[in-house]
């Protein structure tokens, strides 16, 4: 390879915007996180009169996303043994 190649492809790599330098925001979030998509499962295990599921659900929620913008409400949730 050239040097100008060389010098053409590191300027290509280092001008590209970095993604995911900082979580998206909920007003323009395209798509749910694993997190998101338990709190969801947790609410249909309710709605659906499976109570021990959902809290189960909010207990995996909890545990394994604790970043996750539903992971306080999920562990007040599975801890009072209340569901969603």
């Amino acid at each position: 390879m050239t040097r100008a190649a060389v010098a053409l492809a590191l300027a290509t790599l280092t001008g590209a915007p970095m993604q995911c330098a900082h979580p998206p925001e909920d007003s323009v979030r395209t798509e749910d996180s694993a997190g998101d998509a338990l709190w969801a499962l947790a609410q249909d295990f309710e709605a659906h009169g499976e109570h021990a599921a959902a809290v189960h659900t909010l207990d995996t929620l909890a545990r394994r996303y604790p970043a996750n913008r539903h992971a306080q409400a999920a562990r007040l949730a599975a801890a009072s043994d209340a569901g969603p």
